[in-house]
């Protein structure tokens, strides 16, 4: 019985010890330059991604064109992928940033709101995304991380989980033209 027990700590441990050590919003709000997402995405941005299978694969690449355009405290970001195999797909995010600074949003091949925390020069993003894949859809849990590097630059870490488990990451690379 005690083996049988070890045996399970020992498979449980490393996701545990993931748990703990996950990133919170706070540690960044000393981070400059501070981050303004309104401001950034205003006008045209471009990125530059890959998505990375659990074990470290290179699955797909791809390039954004982001058009911004800011009204009073609502920001319209339509953008437009094309991705390595010749597949285009378009998304328009309405967001709205609150009077406690966090921001909400809302896209067609996303499920219910986006919320989205800003401190220092990060935009920590929690939301689901409606997934196609082959003839199905999937509900992928989205934890988004953007770190403002420059006035002009932005690195961009994403995980993607189903049920609670890893099943890839999206890194993304943004410039202002």
């Amino acid at each position: 019985m005690h083996r049988w027990i070890r045996r399970l700590v020992a498979l449980c441990l490393p996701w545990l010890l993931a748990a703990c050590a996950s990133q919170d919003i706070g540690d960044y709000a000393q981070a400059r330059p501070q981050f303004d997402p309104a401001q950034f995405f205003a006008g045209r941005t471009q990125a530059w991604g890959i998505f990375q299978k659990r074990d470290g694969s290179v699955a797909r690449r791809f390039h954004v064109v982001i058009d911004g355009r800011v009204e009073g405290r609502k920001l319209t970001l339509d953008e437009r992928f094309r991705y390595d195999d010749g597949e285009t797909q378009q998304r328009v995010w309405s967001l709205e940033r609150q009077d406690d600074g966090t921001w909400r949003g809302t896209a067609g091949d996303v499920k219910g709101v986006a919320i989205g925390e800003v401190a220092g020069n990060t935009l920590h993003w929690r939301y689901t995304l409606v997934l196609p894949v082959k003839d199905t859809t999937y509900d992928m849990r989205m934890d988004d991380w953007m770190y403002l590097i420059d006035d002009k630059t932005m690195i961009n870490r994403t995980s993607m989980q189903k049920f609670g488990i890893e099943v890839g990451q999206v890194s993304l690379f943004f410039r202002k033209d």
